[in-house]
C-alpha cells in the first residue's frame, strides 16, 4: 500500500474518532438525564467549552477531509504519485491531528496561533501538491 493511502485512512479514522468521541459525550449526557437529545443545536455553542471545542475540531476535520481525498484522487489519477506526495500525506495528517489537539486543549491567543499555523501547513501542502499536478 502506498503511504499516501495510509495517511488518508488515518485522516479518516481521526475524523471518525472525533465524531465518535463527540457522540459518546452527548449520549452520556442524555442517558444521565443531564440533557435531552434535542438540546445539541447545530451551529450554536452548547454544553461545556470542551464539548464545543470537540464539536469544532470534528467539523474542521470533516471540512478538510474532502480536500485530502481530492488531492489524493487527482494525484493518483494523473499518475503523479511519488515519494514527495507520500511524505506530504503525513505532513498533512500530522498537521491535522496537531491542529485538532491544540483546539481541544486551549483557546488562548497562543493556542489559536498554533492552531492556525497547523491549518496553514495543511493548506500550503495542498496547494503545493496541486501545483505539481499542472
Amino acid at each position: 500500500m502506498e503511504p499516501i493511502y495510509l495517511a488518508l485512512i488515518l485522516f479518516t479514522l481521526w475524523t471518525i474518532g472525533l465524531g465518535v468521541t463527540l457522540t459518546t459525550y452527548r449520549s452520556v449526557q442524555v442517558l444521565l438525564g443531564k440533557k435531552k437529545s434535542n438540546e445539541f443545536p447545530a451551529g450554536i455553542q452548547h454544553g461545556s467549552d470542551f464539548n464545543w471545542r470537540l464539536n469544532r475540531a470534528h467539523l474542521n476535520s470533516l471540512e478538510n477531509l474532502p480536500l485530502f481525498v481530492a488531492v489524493v484522487f487527482l494525484t493518483v489519477s494523473l499518475g503523479k504519485l511519488d515519494s514527495f506526495v507520500n511524505q506530504m500525506g503525513f505532513v498533512i495528517l500530522g498537521a491535522r491531528v496537531l491542529q485538532s489537539l491544540t483546539h481541544l486543549v486551549a483557546t488562548n491567543v497562543l493556542a489559536v496561533n498554533i492552531r492556525f499555523t497547523f491549518y496553514m501547513i495543511q493548506i500550503v501542502s495542498y496547494i503545493i501538491l496541486l501545483i505539481r499536478l499542472v
